[in-house]
């Protein structure tokens, strides 16, 4: 009998639930024991209901081809089966809303990559090395849903990884505006190119809802919990453009930021190189040693060449430069599908386990 917990994927035949079976593969801590999809895949082993749309890079691993896939709406039956789920589903907002409380009510913890939950108040919606101190709302949120151990955690859109932690390792020089153009691959649509041809050589100035999120969600990280509830900052103000360009991982970001207090770029570069939180200092399995390299080349981050940095869970920062109109520019490169999606839940549920919150039923 494993001491690993064990750990159910809802919606893991997508592609950012292939990568948290990718990224799962022989974990310290945790084991995927149970995959749920939709009615159509259910019964299927989790070989073929994938079939040809495995969009890894590494092979399927060997110890979930013959899983039999569940169906995800039996929640009680998938539930019983596991210490805490994942969740990548694909359904309305709605529909996520529900049957991930659903799940928290059988007393399953629910760590989220799914945008639904994160601007519920007594949700905590975490970077580990941020704002993990949100994750103490979680005892507001059981009072709430009736649990004892069951609860909703949720991590941020992809998009805002690579200037989000830059911003907070600047905090003390009070940025107060900034204005963030992503270059968005097309794995944060879920596609690869075969699925997507009409990418090949293109740019689309426009990706729903992402542009909503690149400016708000920053400000539940840096909120604070109060009553019960988490309270977003009010600033910096972000006006962000997102852009979806062909390429295929990695989220590059242009960002331009005005200080209260201005720095020197010796400052700001050494705050970038000595910013980490809990997860370095937990040691925790998924984080990586430097959260963020500085890079002083002229033609740098790339994604050919930096995009799997600290096996993608670490960011890349850039061309760190005085700027005409605002105070300092740098351009910032993060993995959307690691860091941005399964890698950042999969951390989250590491940090939630190390403090306590997440342990075998």
């Amino acid at each position: 009998m494993s001491d690993k917990l064990k750990v159910g994927i809802l919606g893991g035949t997508g592609m950012v639930g292939q990568r948290f079976i990718s990224l799962l593969e022989n974990h310290p801590w945790f084991e995927v024991t149970t995959i749920a999809a939709s009615p159509r895949s259910a019964g299927k082993t989790y070989a073929d209901a994938v079939g040809d749309r495995w969009k890894m890079t590494t092979p399927m691993p060997a110890a979930v081809r013959n899983i039999t896939v569940r169906n995800v709406n039996e929640v009680e039956a998938v539930a019983a089966d596991v210490d805490f789920v994942f969740s990548a589903v694909d359904m309305t907002k709605e529909e996520i809303r529900k049957i991930e409380e659903d799940y928290a009510r059988t007393e399953t913890p629910v760590v989220s990559n799914n945008s639904a939950h994160r601007w519920t108040p007594d949700v905590p919606m975490v970077i580990p090395e941020i704002n993990a101190d949100h994750f103490s709302v979680i005892e507001a949120q059981k009072k709430r849903l009736g649990t004892q151990k069951g609860f909703i955690a949720v991590k941020p859109n992809c998009s805002i990884q690579s200037y989000t932690p830059v911003l907070t390792a600047w905090k003390e020089f009070e940025p107060y505006e900034v204005v963030a153009t992503t270059y968005q691959a097309i794995s944060g649509a879920g596609k690869t190119f075969k699925d997507w041809p009409e990418m090949v050589e293109n740019v689309i100035p426009y990706i729903g809802g992402e542009e909503e999120k690149s400016e708000k969600e920053p400000l539940k990280i840096w909120g604070k919990v109060e009553n019960g509830e988490i309270v977003p900052a009010k600033e910096p103000v972000i006006t962000c453009q997102c852009i979806r360009v062909p390429v295929l991982d990695g989220h590059t970001a242009a960002v331009f930021v005005k200080f209260r207090k201005k720095p020197t770029k010796e400052q700001l570069v050494e705050k970038l190189i000595h910013f980490s939180g809990l997860p370095q200092e937990l040691k925790l399995p998924s984080a990586p040693k430097q959260f963020i390299q500085v890079m002083e080349e002229d033609n740098r981050p790339q994604v050919k060449l930096d995009v799997d940095y600290e096996r993608g869970m670490g960011i890349s920062i850039g061309r760190i430069r005085e700027d005409s109109v605002y105070d300092w520019k740098f351009v910032g490169l993060s993995h959307n599908t690691v860091r941005g999606a399964a890698g950042g839940a999969v951390l989250c549920a590491e940090t939630l386990k190390a403090l306590g919150y997440i342990d075998k039923k």
